[in-house]
């Protein structure tokens, strides 16, 4: 039997995975780092950690199965955020957000 791979525990990107009811159930070092000021939040709820605005969009993601994508700015640190629905069985089971340290000249290419 192949030995299972945490591919995500030591990547340079915060990788956090909730349920369909916005139960953490996995989060790589980089997001526990990032979100180390709430505790541990595996098993826990994310609208616990998230305003009321974003607890919507959660929620809506969550029902409707689309997928957000936004940057934001923290001191000099801009970052992309990415959440978009997992499936099992062909239905919505959870989310999975990617949050991805952005360099302060990123090249951008047209092809």
């Amino acid at each position: 039997m192949q030995e299972l791979i945490d591919y995500y525990k030591n990547v340079n990107f915060a990788v956090t995975i909730c349920d369909k009811n916005a139960v953490v159930l996995y989060m790589n070092d980089k997001a526990k780092k990032t979100f180390e000021r709430f505790g541990d939040v595996i098993g826990k709820s994310l609208f616990n950690c998230h305003k009321p605005e974003s607890a919507e969009k959660i929620r809506h993601m969550l029902a409707t199965g689309s997928s957000n994508a936004y940057t934001i700015q923290k001191g000099d640190v801009k970052k992309i955020i990415y959440q978009t629905p997992w499936e099992k069985d062909g239905e919505v089971a959870g989310l999975i957000e990617i949050s991805i340290e952005l360099p302060e000249n990123l090249p951008h290419f047209v092809r």
